[in-house]
């Protein structure tokens, strides 16, 4: 009888999971799916080799729903055929946790309070886990930290310009979409050898994005740092922002914490800038309008800029890799990137870059870019079955 581990990602209004023989833990999962658009009329659920079906949800609570309703999923995949362990992505570990941890009650208790820190994700993790532990409080249940591949950057990448003592408090330089970057340090490393252990700067560009430097395939910067807000501009995220515009929101405009709060993380990036949409594909679709076209040229040039800064400190490129939703499937994005980053020697394939090809670098350019998929799940599966 096969035995499996699911991983769990969940994010506020989707869970993503994934089925991984515990013995074997082959990249591709045995079964993947998804819940998304939770709590509204186009909540759909998605599995491997079906086709997608409306998801109907309890409208007091639809995230417990589609949870039971993945939980009931999953039941009927396996059979009598049993889940070892559940690995969940979770985003912030605070000052205390970086490492993958089992979680009991206390472990619980302490990721709760890292909520205000990654509220768009950490509620949601902590949901499912707290759910598991009251119904099947035997099975083993591991926390992933999207913080822990950048802890062992360089102590100046992780302070802050604050006084020394709120770095006490675990005021500080974080960052994050770790489990992403951890994969394709060892993807990269698999597949280019040491063109990858180089200076390489990782692209995750999805709905919440980042870049992280890389020497020797380890975290040496990053552009989120003391919360998923910062560094580069995002769907709905604002990225790095002047803090004087968050004294005059609340001074000026009177906006209470929580108003400055949700439209910082809500109400920004790409969706703000435009008032279109938070969806590159409907941005580029509608560019001829001058705010998508305004919107997409600032999300590019934000990212343009903060490459700069990374290369800075890697002191050069080598390789340049694109990841994630928009990452790895929009080509006019990788392209005006790149065309920003033309002083580096990168030159694009433009017929490889139309077709996702996983390089799409010209043979004469100086930097060799690179589309590679994440697979978050199967890092945070690899983690549970070594902790079991």
């Amino acid at each position: 009888m096969s035995e499996f581990i699911l991983a769990l990602n969940c994010g506020s209004s989707s869970i993503k999971f994934a089925l991984f023989d515990a013995a074997t833990l082959p990249r591709a999962p045995a079964w993947r799916g998804a819940a998304t658009a939770i709590g509204s009329a186009q909540a759909m659920f998605t599995q491997t080799g079906a086709v997608p079906q409306a998801l109907a949800t309890d409208a007091s609570d639809p995230y417990r729903s589609a949870l039971a309703h993945i939980r009931e999923r999953v039941r009927a995949r396996l059979g009598g055929e049993r889940i070892t362990a559940v690995a969940h992505r979770v985003v912030h570990g605070g000052a205390k946790y970086f490492d993958p941890v089992r979680v009991d009650a206390g472990v619980l208790a302490d990721l709760r309070s890292y909520i205000p820190l990654a509220p768009l994700h950490q509620p949601f993790a902590l949901e499912a886990i707290a759910e598991l532990l009251a119904t099947q409080p035997d099975m083993p249940q591991i926390a992933c930290f999207d913080t822990g591949f950048h802890r062992g950057m360089p102590a100046v990448e992780q302070m802050l310009p604050l006084p020394r003592a709120l770095r006490e408090h675990g005021l500080q330089r974080y960052g994050f979409h770790g489990l992403s970057y951890a994969y394709l340090a060892c993807a990269l490393g698999e597949r280019y050898a040491e063109r990858a252990r180089g200076r390489t700067l990782c692209a995750h560009l999805g709905s919440g994005a980042s870049l992280c430097a890389m020497r020797d395939l380890a975290s040496v910067a990053t552009t989120m740092g003391f919360s998923a807000l910062d560094g580069v501009m995002m769907n709905t995220r604002c990225g790095a922002l002047d803090p004087g515009v968050v004294i005059h929101l609340m001074q000026i405009r009177k906006l209470s914490l929580d108003e400055v709060g949700h439209l910082l993380y809500h109400d920004c990036g790409l969706l703000g800038v435009s008032g279109i949409s938070s969806d590159a594909r409907e941005l580029l679709a509608r560019e001829h309008e001058a705010p998508a076209a305004e919107a997409l040229a600032l999300y590019v040039h934000r990212i343009v800029r903060e490459t700069g800064a990374l290369v800075a400190v890697l002191g050069g490129l080598d390789m340049l890799v694109f990841s994630a939703g928009i990452g790895e499937h929009s080509a006019p994005i990788r392209a005006r990137v790149c065309a920003g980053l033309r002083f580096l020697g990168v030159e694009l394939d433009a017929d490889a870059n139309a077709a996702n090809a996983p390089v799409i670098s010209a043979a004469a350019s100086k930097v060799l870019v690179a589309v590679e998929p994440t697979n978050e799940e199967w890092i945070a599966a690899r983690a549970a079955a070594r902790l079991l």
